[in-house]
């Protein structure tokens, strides 16, 4: 059985009276630690399927079972618990809170565990170094130029040691070193620490990264 299965997924949206189709009939499988990229033009449904294999949305049919769980099957609460144990998000702006230092910033997600404060610290520390920014925990976000802003960010979403990766669009904002140095960190993430890597880009030098580029188009799967 592979790691997920997403099986003839759809996925539409009533607005007004109105039904939108925006996923028809997705099927795909993945392995664990595998590294997958979704291309395809704006409003194809990129991120709507990664909102539904990450549980944040649910299919209006179809089956995602990830790891041997049916996500259909599990409740709102069920569905939050899994999810923050088992993805990890990176988002094109890294969203960091601009009051709270590096170090912080990243020990947010851990907040969710029953972790003490020391054992969050040496996991946000352990997190730090893998994304190799280990003398900046004590700055702020203002301090930190974008490239190391998106590291703190894939920081923290490693954190919390995930089995999945979710990344939208993670080099949108930086330029072509920066982005170089993050898809280089995207490459140990997923051979040293076995990491599946699912991941949304516009960028055919990021997408050549990858094991496999899948491509939609109008909501189908090309």
């Amino acid at each position: 059985m592979e790691f997920m299965e997403i099986q003839d997924v759809s996925k539409s949206y009533l607005e007004a009276g109105i039904v939108t189709k925006v996923l028809e009939k997705i099927t795909l499988s993945i392995r664990k630690s595998d590294y997958r990229c979704l291309m395809g033009p704006s409003g194809s449904g990129k991120t709507t399927l990664l909102n539904l294999i990450s549980g944040l949305d649910r299919p209006t049919s179809g089956s995602i079972r990830i790891n041997g769980i049916e996500l259909n099957t599990l409740t709102e609460s069920q569905l939050s618990e899994w999810r923050k144990k088992m993805i990890g998000f990176i988002f094109q702006q890294p969203h960091l809170i601009p009051v709270l230092k590096t170090i912080e910033n990243i020990e947010l997600p851990l907040l969710l565990f029953p972790l003490s404060k020391k054992e969050r610290r040496r996991r946000a520390q352990a997190a730090l170094e893998i994304v190799n920014l280990p003398e900046r925990s004590t700055y702020y976000p203002r301090q930190l130029s974008g490239g190391q802003k998106q590291r703190v960010g894939i920081a923290r979403a490693i954190a919390t040691d995930p089995s999945i990766l979710i990344a939208d669009e993670p080099t949108g904002n930086l330029d072509e070193k920066a982005s170089s140095e993050i898809l280089e960190l995207f490459d140990i993430l997923n051979q040293a620490l076995g990491k599946t890597i699912l991941m949304v880009t516009h960028d055919p030098k990021a997408a050549e990264r990858a094991h496999l580029i899948h491509h939609l188009e109008k909501g189908n799967l090309r």
